[in-house]
C-alpha cells in the first residue's frame, strides 16, 4: 500500500528529480516509510514512489522497481494477494527472484506472460504506472473494482499522473481550474463519478481499465480512450449458481474464508473494522476462526440516539473473543476534523460518513498497520433496503396506482404550493420551497424511462442541479447510457449493477482509501476479491432477498458463528448526525463558507438559492443536511485550494 506519481514531457527541464521528490512529498502520508525516484531523460518520463512497507520490508521491495531484464519499470500502489501462487507458477517456468515482494512477482509475470494476460491473473487491489522500455510507452492501470485511485491528464505539454491530485498540483506545469460539469455531478451525487474529476483536463482512470501513452514526445490534444481488461457484466450469469441455498452458504463460507486467510498475510500488525453489522461481523468471524490469537477489532460510536452501533459491535466482539477498541465521537471531534477534509479528499467529496471513517482509521492506525473491512457486501448480496423499496415504487409508478403521482408532477411550481398543502395532508405545514423541492424530485421520477434511470433519480440529492448553477450542463458519464443486455432490465440486479459501477468505486472506496491512507493505514476488502464477486453475482435473487431483507446467504454464513439475535436488526449504516451538528456546533463553520466573500471566488453557485435552503434547514422543519453538505464541501475545497 503506497502512493506514486509521475510525468511525461520530452523536455524534462532542470532537476526532474527535484520535481518528482516534491510530488512524492505531497503524498507522503500514503507511504511514510521510504521514497524512490526514477527518470529516463531520453524518453521524457519520470516516476516517484512513496512506500508504506507491508510485504518484504527489506530494500528488495523498494520502488520504482525494474524487471530482471530492465525492460519494465513499475511504480505500484496496492497489494496482490495471490502473489505467492503466481510466484510458484513463475518459478516452475524458470524465473528467479531477488526478494519476496508482490511487486517483483508482477514484473516477472508481465515480462513472462505479457501485460494483457497478467492483469486478469492479479487478485488484489492496485493502481500502477508501467514504463515499457522496448515499446517506448507508459501504461497506467487500475484494479477491477476500483479500490485504488489513479488520476491523469495533460497540463500544457506535460502528462501528469498519480495516486492523488495533490501530487499533480505541485508540478510546475499544473494549470488547474474547476471543471463546471463536475460540480453539477457533485450536487447530484455528493461525489464526482469517474472518469470526471473536479479539474479541467484531469481524468480518473475507470476500474478494470488501462490506458497507453507513447513516449515519442507528442502531447495530443485529447486523451486516449482507456481499454477494459475485465468485464463486471460477465459475472451476472446464474448458470454457475449452486443448486441450493445451503450449498451456496457452504461455498460462500469456504470461498470467503480462503480469501480472508490470504488477506491476513502481512509482515506488520493487522486488525479489522467492526461495526456490528452483517458484513464486518462476517469478515471478523472468519478472521477469528483462522487466527492463532485474538484478532484486533476497532469501532466508533456516537452519543446521539439512532446513530450508535458501537454497542452492537462490542457485543459481537465479546462473543467472538476479539481484542476490541472503540472510540466515541463528539461534535467537537467533527468540528476539529471538518477543516481538514479538503486536504484529505483532494476534490470535493460529500459523503458525511467520511468523518467517522477517518476517525476510526486514525484510531486503528495507533495499533495496527493493516485493517480488513466489510465493504462491498450490500452491493454484491442485495443488502441495501433501498433496493426493494425503489423497485416497488417503480412498479407502482408504472401501474394504476401511479396515476395520481403522475398528475401531481404536472402541477406548476410556486403559486400552487398552497393548493397542494390544502389537498395533500402530508404537505400541510411545509413551506413553498420544500414543496417545490419535492415536486422536482417527483417530476424526475415520473419522467424516468427505465428502472436504471428511476434509481439514479431516486438516489440523487439534487435532481435538477442546474437550479443552483449558471451556464453549466450536467455531463454524461459512465452510467448515463443504456443498460447492458446481460442485466435484466426490470430486475433488482439493475440496481446492484449501478452501485457496483458507480456508488461503490466513486463513493465508498474513495471514502475508505483517502481516510485510511491519510493515516498511513492499509485497508483490505475481502468481499471485492474477483472470485467472491463472480460467485455473489451468479446467485439468483431468491438466495439473497426474502421478505424485503437482503444478504440472506451472507447472513446464513454469519449465523454459524454469531447468534442471529445479536446481528439481526435494521441497518443503520455509518451515518453521522450532521443535520443536528449543522444547526449546532458546525453552524459557524458553515456560515463562514456561505458569506459573499467565499461565493465571489466562483461563478457557478447561486448564493440566493443556497441561502434559501440553508435557512429552511436551520428552522428545523426540513432536513437538507445531505444536500447542503455537498455545497459546503465544494466551498470548503475552493477556499482551501483556490480551485
Amino acid at each position: 500500500m503506497c502512493g506514486f506519481a509521475g510525468f511525461v514531457n520530452r523536455d524534462v527541464g532542470r532537476g526532474p528529480e527535484t520535481t518528482l521528490e516534491r510530488m512524492g512529498e505531497a503524498i507522503i502520508h500514503r507511504g511514510p516509510d521510504d521514497a524512490g525516484v526514477w527518470v529516463r531523460a531520453e524518453l521524457g518520463v519520470g516516476l516517484v514512489h512513496r512506500r508504506l512497507a507491508i510485504q518484504d520490508l527489506s530494500p528488495a521491495g523498494a520502488q520504482p522497481m525494474a524487471s530482471a531484464s530492465g525492460r519494465f519499470v513499475i511504480a505500484f500502489n496496492g497489494e496482490i494477494y495471490n502473489f505467492r501462487q503466481l510466484r510458484a507458477e513463475l518459478e516452475k517456468e524458470g524465473c528467479t527472484f531477488r526478494g519476496h515482494s508482490d511487486t517483483e512477482v508482477m514484473l516477472h509475470a508481465i515480462e513472462r506472460w505479457g501485460l494483457e494476460e497478467s492483469l486478469p491473473k492479479f487478485s488484489g487491489m492496485f493502481a500502477f504506472a508501467l514504463v515499457d522500455m522496448k515499446s517506448r510507452e507508459l501504461i497506467l492501470a487500475r484494479d477491477r473494482m476500483g479500490e485504488k485511485p489513479l488520476y491523469y491528464g495533460w497540463q500544457g505539454k506535460s502528462l501528469l499522473f498519480g495516486s492523488e491530485l495533490k501530487a499533480l498540483r505541485v508540478h510546475p506545469a499544473w494549470q488547474g481550474g474547476v471543471e463546471p460539469g463536475a460540480l453539477a455531478l457533485l450536487l447530484r451525487h455528493n461525489v464526482i463519478p469517474a472518469p470526471i474529476s473536479i479539474h479541467k483536463g484531469i481524468l480518473k482512470l475507470p476500474p478494470a481499465s488501462l490506458v497507453r501513452f507513447p513516449l515519442d514526445g507528442s502531447s495530443p490534444a485529447t486523451l486516449p480512450e482507456p481499454q477494459r481488461y475485465w468485464c463486471l457484466e460477465d459475472c451476472f450469469t446464474e448458470s454457475r449458481a449452486p443448486e441450493s441455498f445451503e450449498a451456496a452458504s457452504d461455498q460462500l463460507e469456504a470461498l470467503l474464508g480462503n480469501v480472508i486467510e490470504d488477506q491476513m498475510v502481512s509482515d506488520v500488525p493487522l486488525g479489522a473494522f467492526l461495526s456490528g453489522g452483517i458484513d464486518s461481523s462476517t469478515v471478523v468471524a472468519l478472521m477469528q476462526a483462522r487466527a492463532s490469537q485474538n484478532v484486533r477489532t476497532f469501532s466508533i460510536g456516537f452519543d446521539e440516539p439512532g446513530f450508535n452501533e458501537a454497542e452492537h459491535a462490542a457485543e459481537v466482539a465479546r462473543h467472538l473473543g476479539t481484542e476490541h477498541t472503540e472510540l466515541y465521537v463528539t461534535p467537537e471531534d467533527a468540528l476539529d476534523l471538518v477543516p481538514r477534509l479538503p486536504d484529505l479528499y483532494d476534490e470535493p467529496f460529500a459523503d458525511s460518513s467520511q468523518l467517522p471513517t477517518f476517525l476510526v482509521s486514525e484510531m486503528t492506525r495507533k495499533h495496527v498497520t493493516v485493517a480488513l473491512s466489510g465493504d462491498g457486501g450490500d452491493e454484491l448480496f442485495c443488502g441495501y433496503s433501498r433496493y426493494p423499496s425503489v423497485h416497488k415504487r417503480w412498479q407502482v409508478r408504472n401501474g394504476v396506482g401511479g396515476a395520481a403521482r403522475r398528475l401531481l408532477t404536472r402541477l406548476p411550481e410556486g403559486p400552487t404550493a398552497h393548493v397542494i398543502r390544502s389537498l395533500i395532508p402530508s404537505q400541510r405545514g411545509r413551506s413553498a420551497l420544500a414543496i417545490r423541492h419535492r415536486l422536482k424530485a417527483e417530476r424526475a421520477l415520473a419522467s424516468a424511462a427505465s428502472l436504471s434511470e428511476f434509481y439514479r433519480q431516486s438516489v440523487s440529492f439534487w435532481t435538477e442541479p442546474e437550479c443552483f448553477l449558471s451556464n453549466v450542463n450536467e455531463p454524461l458519464y459512465g452510467l448515463s447510457g443504456n443498460l447492458p443486455n446481460v442485466i435484466p432490465q426490470d430486475s433488482l440486479k439493475t440496481l446492484m449493477w449501478r452501485d457496483l459501477n458507480w456508488y461503490l468505486p466513486d463513493d465508498i472506496l474513495v471514502k475508505v482509501d483517502r481516510a485510511a491512507m491519510a493515516c498511513s493505514l492499509e485497508t483490505r476488502i475481502p468481499m471485492l476479491d474477483p472470485n467472491v464477486v463472480a460467485f455473489a453475482l451468479s446467485l439468483p435473487l431468491s438466495y439473497n432477498l426474502k421478505g424485503g431483507i437482503g444478504k440472506q446467504v451472507l447472513r446464513s454464513v454469519l449465523y454459524r458463528h454469531v447468534p442471529q439475535s445479536m446481528v439481526d436488526r435494521p441497518k443503520q449504516g455509518f451515518a453521522v448526525p450532521v443535520g443536528q451538528w449543522l444547526r449546532g456546533p458546525l453552524r459557524p463553520w458553515a456560515e463562514s463558507l456561505l458569506q459573499p466573500s467565499v461565493f465571489d471566488k466562483q461563478d457557478y453557485l447561486d448564493r440566493l438559492v443556497v441561502h434559501a435552503y440553508w435557512q429552511e434547514h436551520l428552522k428545523g422543519r426540513e432536513d437538507y443536511s445531505a444536500e447542503l453538505w455537498g455545497i459546503l464541501m465544494f466551498l470548503a475545497w475552493l477556499e482551501r485550494t483556490g480551485g
